[in-house]
């Protein structure tokens, strides 16, 4: 354990009286000697790590304040769990300082395991995870994807994109034809029914597990359209799909959703357009989001993901004439994924 790394020193002070408590509680006797491990980190501040001992596994999260907070994911997975979605069951909390001791739910995702193969039957356990998260009625105190949140997140792409890895800033009539063209999918936004919204709803979230998936990273969930995750699952940071397979487990989803009663659109066709306009939305903030994490944070990763948005971002707008004027104005910034 490095000298420095005061957060882990008090992590792993807090872990030992947590275990002790949880062995007692199930009567599974003394705490084994065990070994803690790195598990993952993302884009956050927030790292994982796995205890193992005597054949037990649990996952520990630090998630250190002021940066993050505990609280939503405490509620956001109480309020799952209680639908029937396979989410962590949390053994101990600090909120306070930001550590929680979490059920492990396994050591594959989706993205470590997906391929042309299996994509069909792991998708529709997605499917039907996320059919159950959107049938919560909207009685928590969770925010709502207002105009003020969906321009906030498209403003990250000339923030931070045009601004920090263009070094370019939009004139006058770049500048207007923005403003047009996110009213547009801030309208489209703002049009569809509204579900508990996941936000992050990929398969490096998603957990191959019993029940399948394990349902992770929720704590960012609000109230929105209803297209959103169910976009956000085929058009990932990650790893691309056919728009033929992407348009064949759409519509799986939509029958199956007509079918569970979640209010989607009453034509396919208006929810396709639905879900095109969301997915831009969405690519622009993460290609925003990318950058900011490059050029404020020091984390140049994830930009080798960036052109993975900007070609769905084509693919999207030469199929929808009312978004000509965003392939204009990315073709003037000359904008295809440059770091």
């Amino acid at each position: 354990m490095p000298d420095h790394d005061v957060r882990l020193q008090q992590l792993t002070a807090w872990l030992e009286p947590a275990l002790q408590n949880l062995f007692r509680e199930q009567a599974w006797g003394d705490v084994p000697p065990g070994d803690l491990t790195p598990a993952s980190s993302d884009a956050s501040f927030r790292r994982y790590f796995r205890w193992q001992g005597a054949g037990r596994s649990f996952v520990v999260m630090d998630a250190p304040p002021p940066q993050e907070n505990c609280a939503p994911f405490v509620a956001i997975d109480q309020l799952l769990a209680g639908a029937g979605v396979n989410v962590p069951v949390i053994h101990a909390q600090d909120l306070a300082r930001g550590f929680l001791l979490l059920s492990d739910l396994g050591r594959q995702t989706y993205l470590d395991v997906i391929d042309g193969a299996n994509a069909d039957a792991l998708f529709a356990d997605a499917i039907d995870a996320l059919l159950a998260l959107q049938r919560l009625p909207m009685q928590a105190p969770l925010p709502s994807y207002d105009t003020a949140l969906l321009r906030r997140e498209l403003e990250l792409f000339p923030e931070w994109y045009v601004g920090h890895a263009l070094k370019h800033r939009f004139d006058d009539a770049q500048q207007a034809c923005w403003q047009r063209v996110s009213q547009v999918l801030i309208d489209s936004a703002l049009a569809q029914p509204k579900v508990l919204v996941h936000r992050d709803y990929m398969p490096r979230n998603l957990m191959l597990s019993e029940p399948n998936p394990g349902v992770l990273d929720f704590q960012d969930a609000v109230y929105g359209p209803v297209t959103y995750d169910i976009t956000c699952l085929f058009k990932d940071a990650f790893l691309s799909w056919p728009q033929a397979r992407v348009d064949a487990w759409l519509r799986s989803y939509w029958d199956k959703a007509r079918a569970a009663g979640i209010p989607v659109q009453a034509q396919f066709e208006a929810f396709q357009r639905a879900s095109d306009l969301m997915g831009v939305q969405r690519h622009l903030k993460v290609i925003g989001i990318f950058a900011r994490i490059c050029h404020r944070d020091g984390k140049p990763r994830y930009l080798a993901d960036v052109p993975r948005f900007f070609a769905y971002l084509h693919e999207v707008i030469e199929r929808r004439p009312e978004l000509a004027e965003l392939g204009q104005l990315l073709a003037a910034l000359d904008a295809g994924g440059r770091p």
